[in-house]
């Protein structure tokens, strides 16, 4: 019953209780020296400038200035309900559109014409379609959020149609 008392109050493991020597501290050669190395007029105390940032805009202010300029004060205007995921938009060339779907299926409807493959671009994780890149003169529907005008025409130059989906 008491070693259970015992461990639970234990103090923590010796790592977290390292402590530097007695013998090697400045204070044991002051010994005898009556303000230890701190003064008599001006005296050693606790916080004679203020704890942390204190004193900022007051007797710390040329200090501010000088190393941490723009520290105080705004810029911009608030957003009071910010949606972060509202301007997400990963976009996607339109000479990566045939990377999405696999190769035989790329070489199936190119052997048939009559018939093109459906990509959904979001299905993939992109909403915008852009159009940097040569498409390949195969038709193809693809669905996305969003399409540039270069992209648009250059999937319908393709044979192709750009379907828009929310």
């Amino acid at each position: 019953f008491w070693l259970k008392e015992y461990t639970r109050n234990a103090p923590p493991p010796i790592a977290h209780r390292l402590k530097m020597t007695a013998r090697f501290k400045k204070n044991r050669g002051m010994r005898g020296h009556v303000s230890a190395g701190h003064g008599r007029i001006g005296k050693h105390r606790k916080h004679p400038s203020g704890c942390g940032n204190a004193g900022g805009q007051h007797h710390h202010r040329i200090f501010m200035d000088k190393y941490h300029p723009g520290w105080f004060g705004k810029v911009g205007m608030r957003n009071f309900h910010l949606i972060k995921h509202g301007k997400v938009c990963p976009t996607i060339n339109v000479e990566r559109i045939w990377s999405l779907v696999s190769q035989e299926t790329r070489e199936k409807f190119a052997k048939e014409k009559s018939k093109a493959p459906v990509i959904d671009v979001t299905k993939a994780g992109y909403f915008k379609v852009l159009g940097k890149g040569k498409l390949p003169e195969q038709p193809v529907i693809v669905k996305a959020r969003y399409f540039t005008k270069e992209a648009e025409t250059k999937i319908k130059e393709a044979g192709g149609v750009c379907v828009l989906c929310a």
